[in-house]
């Protein structure tokens, strides 16, 4: 019974998120909702036994979440004052959201330890190896989807890649620094002495 719950709740929950991440104005906004979709996708993998996926979307994902939240601030140019003047007014919902979290991780843990999610075998379906699910997925990743798997993780390093180049551009309007012209400038180049007579103007 506790197994039908918590696949409904997890399940409301992710849809709620996932479309309030779709709907929400503010970036930041949508950057948490999407954690708290990541959150409940993680407790439906722990509910039919895939806990490797789990721990994948929660400390993957939402490591690279903040990687995207960082992306954000940098190329959007979000107001940092406006964003602290919203802090005290937004605890509340904070604190909140965070005991929503709590509770779920709660109720998954305690509805896994029940007994995992049964689900339905097709007719003529191979029959489940007693192989751990982590090992599993290593073995085909490593043998059979080898190139694809390479293949990604080359994509995913020239898109990083290319998010550090286009936030790090140069800008037009700011004057840059040259340091090894200011350590080699002289004394004598930097300053200059001027007996300035008594009762007369200084020029500049």
């Amino acid at each position: 019974m506790i197994q039908v719950i918590s696949f409904y709740l997890f399940a409301s929950i992710l849809i709620a998120s996932a479309a309030m991440v779709i709907f929400a104005r503010n970036p930041v906004h949508s950057v948490l909702w999407l954690i708290v979709a990541f959150f409940n996708a993680a407790g439906l993998m722990v509910l039919i036994g895939a806990e490797f996926i789990a721990m994948l979307l929660v400390i993957v994902y939402v490591g690279a979440v903040a990687v995207l939240f960082l992306f954000v601030v940098m190329m959007l140019d979000i107001d940092f004052a406006e964003l602290r003047a919203g802090f005290i007014k937004n605890v509340p919902l904070g604190l909140l959201l965070a005991v929503v979290l709590v509770s779920e991780l709660v109720l998954g843990i305690g509805a896994y330890r029940a007994g995992e999610v049964k689900l339905g075998v097709p007719d003529g379906a191979a029959a489940v190896t007693e192989m751990p699910n982590t090992e599993a997925i290593g073995a085909l990743l490593y043998s059979k989807y080898i190139f694809l798997f390479e293949s990604a993780g080359l994509i995913l390093l020239v898109a990083m890649v290319g998010a550090i180049v286009l936030t790090h551009r140069k800008s037009h309007s700011a004057k840059a620094q040259n340091i090894t012209s200011q350590n080699m400038r002289r004394p004598q180049d930097a300053t200059r002495n001027v007996n300035q007579p008594v009762g007369q103007g200084v020029e500049l």
